[in-house]
């Protein structure tokens, strides 16, 4: 993506009720809203990208002019040397599509005879789309509902299917939508290691837009956070924790009651601590030397255990909202 950039028009109107209304059928007063602006990013073939954001931040505007369905207002988009938009069947063919809330899959036939359809829309040959539902019935486990209908499986069920038909014709790039809303602890495993594997398996890239930030942290190599149309943040999840954590929780489980108070004021940073009979709580910033603290504790008391707690992915994404000043704030 070069300076991409998207315009949307809406009425406006000073009165409200009905009076608005006719208002606006006799004069439209139309506004100007900048749903993007200017984004500029490359993906890399193999690449798992969590693309974040909070609502209305410009999220499925982006992914619509990604997959064609969209024109930009200006600026440049190619996915697979195609330009979406202008080459939409061609485009087609190089991706799939994954949203949580809806399927590809037809409603009343059985599983199998969607993908038999599929398999002629985008003209998979016989081998192929053998080895790939072998291949995927294996791995997300749909042997048992395989031949019953969409409108009869569950969620989780259906949300196995529609992610082997998003990845039925071997598509070089896959946006997946809140792939695993709804899911239960065993559905979200199972689907998170269907696409770690499909990923390693066939350097398939992967965009990933999702408010769960588990998904996120055991998914995805690089986060590009946008807000308001703008991108705010692009990089390592590691290197956002850097930017962004504010402080660290440390826990210790002592051999015996605290029987005195740790004196801190040697130390330069502000640290806060919590005394509960065989426990002590330190709440630090991010930037003190955490071996330091440790040996400090150690040489006051008996120590049996240590609990490090990071500030959690979730906090660290709203601080970033926080940061750029969207009020709008939701995980």
């Amino acid at each position: 993506m070069k300076n991409l950039q998207k315009d949307f028009y809406v009425n406006e109107s000073k009165e409200m009720g009905v009076k608005g209304i006719l208002e606006n059928l006799i004069k439209k007063n139309r506004k100007k809203v900048k749903a993007v602006k200017n984004l500029s990013f490359e993906i890399a073939e193999g690449e798992i990208v969590g693309f974040l954001g909070p609502n209305g931040a410009g999220k499925s505007t982006t992914i619509k002019m990604m997959t064609g369905i969209l024109t930009p207002t200006r600026g440049e988009v190619k996915v697979c040397g195609v330009i979406p938009y202008q080459k939409r069947q061609q485009n087609a063919k190089n991706i799939g599509v994954v949203f949580g809330h809806r399927t590809q899959l037809w409603w009343d036939l059985p599983v199998k005879d969607s993908f038999l359809l599929l398999k002629k829309i985008y003209e998979i040959d016989d081998l192929t789309y053998k080895k790939n539902l072998s291949y995927f019935m294996e791995l997300l486990d749909m042997e048992s509902f395989i031949e019953r209908p969409i409108r009869q499986l569950s969620l989780g069920q259906r949300m196995r299917c529609d992610l082997a038909a998003a990845f039925l014709h071997n598509p070089s790039i896959v946006y997946l939508d809140e792939p695993t809303i709804g899911l239960d602890i065993t559905s979200k495993k199972k689907i998170r290691e269907f696409i770690c594997e499909v990923n390693k398996e066939r350097k398939s890239t992967i965009v990933l837009t999702t408010h769960d930030m588990s998904d996120i942290e055991q998914l995805a190599t690089r986060v590009i956070v946008i807000a308001n149309g703008d991108m705010i943040y692009d990089g390592t999840i590691e290197q956002l924790r850097r930017q962004y954590q504010n402080e660290r929780v440390l826990t210790f489980s002592l051999k015996e009651d605290i029987n005195k108070y740790l004196d801190l004021r040697e130390w330069k940073h502000k640290v806060t601590v919590n005394y509960t009979n065989d426990k002590l709580v330190i709440r630090m910033p991010v930037n003190t030397p955490i071996k330091q603290m440790i040996d400090w504790v150690t040489s006051q008391y008996v120590v049996k255990d240590i609990k490090i707690d990071e500030t959690s992915i979730e906090d660290i994404i709203e601080e970033v909202y926080k940061q750029c000043g969207n009020q709008y704030i939701s995980m």
